[in-house]
């Protein structure tokens, strides 16, 4: 009898598999079913997958996540993550990463915002907590100085610094240089500013503190301080860089056509005056208001083609025409800098450029001579705060008077 029992046994050993089908390698039933309300996770869970990827052009969060996710628990999500960053506008190149559990539910969802901030958002149950994590970091506040021999971008590069830079520097002096038409060999720029590196390695540029632009024998020096507009830059008399108009509504381009009240009409083949500026770009340029004021104008203008017209205070009125793209409506309020429209040939004209015109009190002048009203200087209040800045951040340039003195960088903490 023992010796049958033995075969039996051996017979059924043999009879069973050498590895669970698998089916039933594991069973997961959601949390939710089950009435229970996880704690946070510190840890991606056993049998979680990672989908990882940057984001593409004209994503969404549906697209990202409508395969995955019910559109009521993606509502919850934005709204959790809504006071730290708002998922409803996502950047492409941006990385993200959702983590989906053995369900097949997200279970967590992380997107970059840039290059030290990252957004994690975690299921809890029904419901969704939010954080930031942010990278290590240092920031160095360092000197950078050059001098023009054909560009601002080949002088930026020479200097070993990226294009940012130059558009930074471009965007505080834009009120004083025409970057355009005005830059001379020999013109030179030094500049105080927050560098950002991330692991020992440069990561991107923080404020500007502190410049000085030579231009001739005219010194430009700039300061940056916080008054009631927010974050500006002033002279060090007090007096802010930004004029009530820009001097060209293109940050780069180059002048086709001046102010003339004769000229050749390239299509029309006559002469007539060209009462404005003509700037020549490519297609799809940006367009900015010159100064802060209400559309009067917002589509087909006869010749202009598709044209904005504003109207400022003073008397004064600015035209863009032959537009291929018009981004303000009639009536709407423009604050200057804002994007009205982009750079076309529509109407009479032979190819792409901004036909730029100013009024005052309804009679054309040069755009490139007329003197806009002064804007207001630091208010009697901030006076002692603002010399104080002004003090502490030329000294970062080394500079005590008119004179220019080298300039040593220092290292900093904090953004």
């Amino acid at each position: 009898m023992k010796k049958l029992l033995g075969v039996l046994v051996a017979v059924a050993l043999l009879l069973l598999p050498r590895e669970l089908p698998p089916f039933m390698a594991y069973s997961a039933t959601p949390l939710a079913a089950q009435g229970l309300r996880p704690a946070l996770p510190t840890l991606e869970p056993p049998f979680a997958r990672v989908h990882r990827g940057t984001v593409e052009r004209n994503a969404t969060l549906q697209s990202l996540l409508g395969e995955v996710m019910r559109p009521e628990a993606m509502h919850r999500m934005v709204e959790a993550a809504r006071p730290l960053h708002n998922l409803a506008r996502l950047s492409v190149g941006h990385p993200f990463a959702l983590t989906l559990g053995p369900d097949g539910i997200l279970t967590a969802f992380s997107y970059g915002i840039d290059e030290l901030r990252l957004l994690r958002v975690r299921r809890q149950g029904d419901s969704f907590t939010a954080q930031v994590v942010t990278r290590d970091h240092e920031v160095r506040t360092e000197t950078v100085a050059g001098v023009i021999r054909s560009s601002l971008f080949a002088a930026v590069e020479e200097a070993g610094e990226k294009d940012q830079f130059a558009l930074d520097l471009a965007a505080i002096y834009e009120y004083d240089v025409d970057f355009n038409t005005e830059l001379q060999p020999g013109d030179a720029f030094r500049v105080a500013l927050d560098k950002v590196y991330v692991e020992g390695r440069f990561s991107h540029y923080g404020q500007v503190l502190a410049a000085e632009f030579q231009r001739g024998d005219r010194l430009i020096r700039a300061v940056r301080f916080e008054a009631a507009r927010g974050p500006e830059y002033y002279t060090p008399e007090g007096v802010p860089l930004r004029k009530t108009f820009l001097r060209s509504p293109l940050k780069f381009s180059r002048i086709s056509s001046r102010f003339t009240r004769s000229r050749f009409h390239p299509v029309l083949k006559r002469s007539r005056p060209h009462l404005g500026v003509d700037y020549a770009a490519p297609v799809g340029t940006p367009v900015r208001a010159a100064a802060d004021g209400v559309v009067t104008l917002a589509g087909w203008h006869g010749g202009y083609g598709k044209t904005v017209r504003l109207r400022h205070g003073r008397g004064l009125e600015t035209l863009y025409g032959h537009l291929s793209r018009i981004h303000v409506r009639g009536g709407q309020r423009v604050v200057q800098g804002d994007l009205i429209g982009a750079v076309g040939s529509t109407g009479l004209s032979t190819g792409p450029h901004l036909d730029y015109r100013t009024m005052k009190n309804g009679v054309f002048v040069n755009p490139l001579t007329i003197q806009p009203p002064p804007p207001e200087p630091v208010p009697a209040a901030l006076r002692a705060a603002f010399d104080a800045a002004r003090d502490r951040q030329l000294a970062l340039l080394g500079v005590a008077g008119p004179v220019l003195v080298q300039a040593e960088a220092r290292t900093g903490d904090g953004l």
